[in-house]
């Protein structure tokens, strides 16, 4: 992948163990950047910082991360910023996805998704500004969905999550416009990935690809200094017919 606007920077990518944060690990990787990657399961960040730094000696950093405790996020950050000596880029990928009405969802299921979705997007900005500020300037990708604009029933709290994700992440790119620090919210539809529980299948063939939204965020990185696409939407060019 070409993304000469990755190379010697160093990078936190959240749930970065498998789907598309493994693949945007993985391009920032092969575009010459040094990658942090996170998630909760300790076996499986392991397993993933020894597979990349098999490609890629002396440039992935490891470190298990709920993106809901605001302790772990803190010791993500500092350890990355003191193994690669700051931070440039930040994607916040990590999510969970809870499927069913309203009513029958707990308040443990409610929280679990906004708290993951949303309030972990809060706790790595939060920690990825200043980092970056230091630095002079830095680049912000939040994935979003487009369940952020397009509601549907049985996801009540995963669409209150994207939905808020679009407008914090609206919010803060004019919060750190002027600090040479760029947001950019990725909406993808369809991507074939394990979320949700479903493993990718022969029928999911029409499905985006995790290495499609990879793709994009190194075009963006990229882009001019001069522009900002702060919203991409990306859907599957021939989904299957509806009727």
């Amino acid at each position: 992948m070409n993304g000469s606007g990755a190379r010697d920077k160093a990078a936190v990518v959240t749930g970065s163990t498998k789907g598309i944060g493994r693949a945007v690990a993985e391009g920032l990787l092969e575009a010459g950047a040094r990658v942090a990657i996170s998630a909760r399961n300790a076996d499986e960040v392991a397993a993933a910082a020894k597979e990349l730094e098999r490609g890629y000696p002396g440039r992935v950093f490891a470190r298990p991360c709920d993106v809901r405790r605001e302790d772990q996020v803190a010791a993500l950050f500092t350890e990355t910023e003191r193994a690669f000596g700051g931070l440039d880029i930040l994607v916040n990928n990590a999510g969970i996805g809870l499927f069913r009405n309203l009513e029958e969802m707990s308040l443990e299921e409610w929280n679990s998704v906004i708290e993951t979705n949303l309030t972990g997007v809060f706790l790595c900005s939060r920690a990825a500004i200043p980092r970056m500020r230091r630095k002079g300037g830095g680049y912000i990708f939040n994935i979003s969905s487009l369940a952020g604009k397009n509601a549907f029933p049985s996801a009540t709290a995963y669409n209150a999550s994207k939905f808020g994700l679009n407008g914090m992440s609206e919010a803060l790119m004019q919060e750190v416009r002027y600090d040479g620090i760029k947001v950019s919210y990725l909406m993808p539809g369809s991507v074939a990935t394990h979320f949700g529980g479903n493993a990718p299948g022969p029928d999911d063939e029409w499905k985006i690809r995790p290495r499609d939204i990879a793709r994009i965020v190194l075009d963006l990185l990229n882009q001019d200094p001069r522009t900002l696409p702060s919203a991409v939407e990306i859907r599957p060019s021939r989904p299957p017919r509806k009727g």
